[in-house]
């Protein structure tokens, strides 16, 4: 069983890079609570902004960090990554305050991108013939499994031990994935790796960070705002910088002639809008299930599980029913039942229902995903040339990292004007949406019968409004996909399918020698 132990080292880290992305929604509320009274940064912006760092610092570095591991060696980017996220999970539980909180949530993002960016090559190099399939088999089922444990894990350590406890438990993972990884992985590099593209990464960082800064503004202060205005001027000219970068860099972190291929730049348009429906709600709808339903972690995690069960199970066995199927099919389909599924639960919602009017809409987006998923990591490995396929799949997990960011920022300016517009008849201001949004509905509610009424509908009105518009980036995701992918992509070939993805559906595949991330 030797042999496995570099399987079960890269498996340690991906499992935990990938259950921190999900297991701080249902830990939401109790950090509200905790950090209400620290400064603004505790309301609504700030626990969006504990999501949203982490997945932006996975996509913005997550390219960058796949070079450098090329050029000065995988298992130590890896390593370096494994302490990196040890050190920020340590300090993320140990935060004073919602400001320090968010530094180290993105500080853990940059641990987890060195991390995620090696794993692939990491096992490519480790493995040969049968046993690389075997190996990514295994990972792409850990990546799943991951997704779908996060936000159970989150509420069984916040419910019994406290939400500081999702942080801390990373800290034993991280020193037995060091352990094993010292002791199993050996080095392995690329000696054709070309030099460190540092101004497209600071470009792209800096537009995608303002981006993200500046929609998740627009709930405080509109679109014609100062604040709002000011970083998305700053983002646009950002990434315009990033792109005139890249066409003239000798090494580019991404190569946009990529995107002369109808079908690529299809499948990047497919990833973005699919994490964005399917995945960014989620929070918003845990904070409702625990501030007004008065749920309790578990149960708020319980209610998540529905999506990542039937995402699992379709995704296990997709690439056996759908072999052969057009990807530009597979994809718009996935997509499609995705943004049914979030409609669906649009159209269900309404003030006073309970938690069960949500379960078919999840199960059907659950499908979607399911489908989906595996169809777009092998149709953007298809779309390329074989050399290419380190970056294609480098740039697939950056546009859904992307998407889960900037869907958590947009459907967060929608979730408040519901609440704003369900609060219009009963008379409360905008301080009792924002107290609404930062999960503090309990307090409100201890003020009886009558306040039950008008939480209930205002949470009624801000989930629906968050549900539609996921919906329609789905349906909008899925004709982009029918419309640019082709049946039959460019350069696919047997054996090109990409390794998974993070997300609820993860299906393994081997991958090309050259794959950096």
């Amino acid at each position: 069983m030797r042999k496995w132990l570099p399987l079960t080292a890269v498996c340690l880290g991906a499992f935990m890079l990938l259950v921190d992305v999900t297991i701080v929604m249902v830990a939401l509320p109790d950090m509200a609570a905790d950090m209400a009274s620290e400064s603004s940064l505790g309301g609504f912006a700030g626990l969006q902004w504990v999501m949203d760092v982490y997945a932006l610092a996975l996509a913005a570095l997550l390219l960058g960090a796949g070079s450098l591991a090329d050029r000065i060696g995988r298992r130590r980017v890896y390593l370096g990554g494994l302490g990196i996220f040890a050190a920020a999970s340590l300090a993320c539980g140990l935060a004073g305050g919602p400001a320090a909180l968010i530094a180290f949530r993105a500080v853990q993002g940059i641990g987890g991108a060195a991390m995620f960016a090696t794993t692939m090559a990491l096992l490519s190099s480790a493995y040969q013939g049968r046993d690389r399939g075997v190996a990514f088999g295994v990972w792409g089922a850990v990546n799943g499994a991951a997704a779908a444990a996060g936000p159970i894990i989150g509420g069984l350590l916040t419910e019994h031990f406290g939400w500081r406890w999702i942080f801390f438990i990373n800290l034993p993972v991280c020193a037995l994935a060091v352990y094993v990884t010292l002791r199993s992985v050996t080095e392995s590099r690329d000696p054709r790796a070309k030099g460190l593209d540092l101004p497209g990464m600071a470009a792209f960082t800096t537009g995608a960070a303002a981006v993200t800064y500046a929609l998740i503004r627009v709930g405080e202060n509109g679109w014609t705002g100062a604040a709002t205005l000011g970083p998305l001027g700053l983002g646009v000219a950002a990434f315009a910088a990033f792109v005139l970068v890249e066409l003239r860099s000798s090494h580019p972190m991404l190569d946009l002639s990529l995107f002369r291929s109808r079908s690529f730049a299809g499948v990047m348009a497919g990833a973005l809008l699919l994490s964005g429906a399917a995945f960014s709600y989620l929070m918003y709808v845990s904070l409702w299930l625990q501030s007004a339903e008065g749920m309790s972690p578990v149960s708020a995690g319980l209610v998540l599980v529905p999506l990542s069960i039937s995402s699992f199970a379709v995704s296990a066995v997709a690439g056996r029913l759908l072999h052969g199927a057009p990807a530009r099919l597979t994809i718009g389909g996935g997509l499609l039942l995705i943004g049914a599924g979030a409609l669906l639960q649009a159209w269900m919602t309404d003030a006073g229902d309970g938690w069960s009017v949500l379960v078919p809409g999840l199960v059907v987006t659950g499908l979607g995903v399911g489908m989906a998923t595996p169809a777009l990591a092998a149709a953007a490995m298809g779309a390329v040339a074989p050399a290419r396929a380190g970056m294609a799949g480098g740039a697939l997990n950056t546009a859904r990292q992307l998407g889960m960011a900037l869907g958590i920022a947009v459907l967060g300016a929608v979730f408040q004007a519901g609440l704003r517009d369900g609060l219009s008849g009963s008379g409360q201001g905008h301080g009792t949406a924002e107290a609404l949004a930062s999960g503090r509905a309990g307090q409100l509610l201890a003020a009886g019968p009558a306040a039950r009424v008008w939480v209930e509908e205002a949470f009624a009105s801000g989930l629906r409004g968050t549900f539609l518009t996921s919906g329609l980036m789905g349906l909008a995701g899925a004709l982009v996909v029918l419309v640019l992918v082709r049946t039959e992509a460019p350069g696919q070939g047997p054996g090109q399918a990409a390794a998974p993805l993070p997300g609820p559906a993860a299906a393994g595949a081997p991958a090309p020698e050259r794959a950096s991330v």
